[in-house]
């Protein structure tokens, strides 16, 4: 089952963001690609006046770059940084592939106060993959002047243009952690005989008498048959439904969603995606300014680790993710 229920039912929470990173038919192009993405636009950003153009932006300063909108309820800020970073080469100064001047700098530009937190621990992250400096530009945006039309949507309207992006790199997983899920006799021995139900064998544990339906600690929580990353406790919200609830996956991808008709109905499941685990199911009345979605999940399918032990387990990348 595709992601069309999720698609159709999340509520809308606008978020804007700017990114540098070479030549912007490419970057573009890949972005559209990306689920949550609403529209993008491409132009010239942070220069030394409000005004220029494409023959014109090696003197005036300016970085091609791509203005996104996207639905903050689809996916994070974190998501989109590190699709970027996936694309960018960030210790290059001033080139990108075969492009090279200060026009095909590396920048992320914001325009939201509170997202250069975010952005700066984003980069830390990244930075602990080179030797050498990340030499992104981190600034407010300070102007952007939309380029030409023949820019615009280049790669949709020429598909055989020039691009240093591998477009396909889309597809790929955003975590580079690979969880590998045991046979099932390893299963049986590892877990307690109502987390194998759960997770193999899609039962439902007992509503409110469950493990994490009343629990908001602050921490992680982890499949717990591969230890995949699956929701943040900053996600998780008080229902009143019996079992722990949360607006969104830590990542879409984590996550992915079957059609259940028993009991004489039709549900969303929710599976783990590395362990194929049955979680639960998601819905459609959970709070609106969030996304308007309720994951409601088995306590039993989850391992919670608190925010202290992150680090030492191996999660620490993601305690900045936790609001």
């Amino acid at each position: 089952m595709s992601t069309k229920y999720i698609d159709e039912n999340i509520t809308l929470d606008l978020g804007e963001i700017y990114f540098a990173g070479g030549c912007f038919w490419g970057v573009e192009g890949y972005f559209q690609k990306v689920k949550g993405v609403l529209e993008t636009e491409v132009g010239y950003a942070n220069g030394e006046s409000d005004d220029t153009s494409y023959e014109e932006i090696d003197k005036t300063g300016h970085a091609e770059t791509v203005m996104i909108k996207y639905n903050k309820n689809r996916i994070t800020l974190e998501e989109l940084l590190i699709h970027y970073f996936r694309i960018i080469d960030p210790i290059s100064l001033n080139k990108q592939g075969n492009d090279i001047g200060t026009q095909y700098r590396t920048g992320i530009y914001y325009v939201d106060d509170s997202d250069r937190e975010r952005i700066d621990s984003m980069i830390d992250y990244q930075q602990k993959k080179y030797s050498e400096k990340i030499l992104v530009e981190v600034e407010k945006l300070k102007n952007f002047v939309l380029a030409e039309d023949y820019h615009q949507d280049y790669l949709i309207n020429n598909p055989k243009g020039y691009c240093h992006i591998n477009l396909n790199d889309v597809n790929k997983p955003l975590l580079e952690e690979e969880y590998i899920k045991p046979d099932k006799e390893v299963l049986k021995e590892k877990l307690s005989e109502l987390e194998f139900l759960v997770t193999q064998e899609d039962y439902t544990e007992s509503p409110y008498l469950n493990k994490y339906n009343s629990h908001y600690e602050k921490g992680i929580y982890v499949d717990v048959v591969t230890g995949e990353p699956l929701f943040l406790s900053s996600d998780k919200f008080e229902s009143g439904c019996g079992w722990p609830s949360f607006t969104r996956p830590i990542v879409n991808e984590v996550v992915k969603y079957d059609e259940d008709n028993k009991y004489n109905m039709t549900r969303t499941e929710v599976r783990s995606r590395a362990g194929d685990s049955h979680l639960g199911h998601v819905f459609s009345d959970g709070p609106k300014e969030k996304g308007g979605l309720r994951y409601c999940i088995n306590s039993a399918a989850l391992r919670f680790i608190p925010v202290e032990d992150m680090e030492k387990e191996g999660y620490g990348k993601w305690i900045s993710w936790i609001k």
